[in-house]
């Protein structure tokens, strides 16, 4: 079988590396844009079992992924200068390139050909004749997908908040959400360290908190230094970093069918799911497992990839439709910052519904409690 992988992130080398373990003889190559040793952002989180799915099915894989790892037991909340930690929701996290280099490095191992600075832009090209099938794993503005919208029936909705993706040299001891009201309105920044030395530093705010801030006219430099600012306490002295660092919007990405003809979508060009869930890598990297099971489970490549999405759509729909109502909390923020520490801690621990009392309670029984008796004067004996 020849393959044509567009796209050299975690779904596009995974894939990849799975068809060529099981098919040695399977001719298989992947395109990427950029070069071997660059990429953007800083750190990947993943929740602290988010890898497991990898012990079952491809333990060589886990264990090459899991020494990249830093790991912490909890998640932390901090409203307004009071932290709230929160049990039971542990975490783990590693550098966006060494994670992408370990990636490479078995690839090339199994005989993938890895094609840098190469960078397509039709499926017309000559570098995608003759394949049997072309995977479009690059990423969340896609162009192939882009280019056949109607084929793939794609609903894409540019949520309103305003986010930027640093760095920093402060490194922190769990992943943080830290929510800082300001005169502009409420930033908040997602935190964690994903080396010894390193940490994620992501600033998101409203899009009125945005413009009141004044970043659509500040430069690279002014917009650092004004992010340094708010966030001081948490720095501690320690300077915000770039890469590149552009404020976003971000897209909700969603297509009804999954390929048009010989060609299929995998990772963020498939769908994307917002960062507040911590999925992203990790759904890509399911995707790749989904589709190379249906591959191996039929030689007729139609229903192989119909098989892709029967089996993939369950699972991933129910994280999509979560991140989607995790965004709708994040643009509340400004109004949700009214609450108390632990109303506030206990709202975002249940925002997409998937956890309840009973299961805060489960996670965490001290902010559980703590939620219980701020409660009592609306609710009596509730409790």
């Amino acid at each position: 079988m020849r393959i044509r992988v567009i796209g050299g992130g975690p779904a596009g080398l995974y894939f990849a590396t799975l068809m060529k373990r099981s098919d040695p003889a399977c001719d298989v190559v992947v395109f990427e844009r950029g070069p071997r040793d660059a990429t953007w952002g800083f750190g990947v989180v993943f929740s602290d079992r988010a890898l497991e799915f990898l012990r079952a099915d491809d333990p060589a894989t886990y264990a090459l992924l899991m020494p990249l790892m830093e790991t912490w037991p909890n998640l932390t909340i901090a409203h307004n200068g009071t932290r709230i930690p929160v049990a039971g929701n542990g975490f783990a996290a590693a550098g966006r390139l060494p994670l992408l280099n370990a990636l490479q490095g078995q690839a090339e191992a199994l005989g993938v050909r890895l094609e840098f600075d190469h960078a397509l832009d039709s499926l017309d090209d000559p570098a995608l004749a003759g394949a049997d099938l072309v995977v479009a794993a690059n990423g969340a503005f896609s162009w192939v997908r882009a280019a056949n919208e109607a084929g793939f029936g794609t609903h894409t909705v540019m949520r309103p908040n305003r986010f930027i993706w640093y760095g920093t040299s402060k490194v922190f001891d769990s992943l943080t959400l830290t929510f800082r009201e300001t005169a502009q309105g409420v930033f908040c920044a997602h935190h964690y360290r994903y080396s010894p030395r390193m940490s994620t530093f992501l600033v998101e705010v409203t899009d009125a908190t945005w413009h009141r801030a004044g970043f659509d006219a500040m430069d690279e430099a002014a917009t650092i230094r004004h992010c340094e600012q708010v966030f001081a306490a948490e720095l501690d002295g320690q300077p915000i970093l770039s890469n590149k660092s552009v404020w976003r919007q971000f897209p909700a990405v969603w297509n009804e069918r999954w390929n048009v003809g010989r060609v299929v979508l995998m990772g963020d060009a498939l769908r994307t799911a917002h960062f507040s869930i911590g999925s992203g890598t990790r759904l890509a990297m399911e995707d790749a497992i989904a589709l190379w099971k249906s591959l191996c489970e039929t030689q007729d490549l139609p229903a192989a990839l119909d098989r892709y999405r029967e089996r993939r759509l369950p699972p991933m729909k129910k994280i999509w439709d979560a991140a989607n109502v995790s965004i709708g909390w994040y643009e509340r923020m400004d109004e949700l910052i009214r609450l108390s520490p632990i109303d506030f801690a206990y709202s975002y621990m249940t925002r997409t519904g998937r956890v309840d009392h009973a299961e805060v309670k489960r996670r965490d029984p001290r902010l559980a409690a703590e939620w219980e008796r701020s409660q009592r004067p609306a609710f009596g004996n509730s409790y």
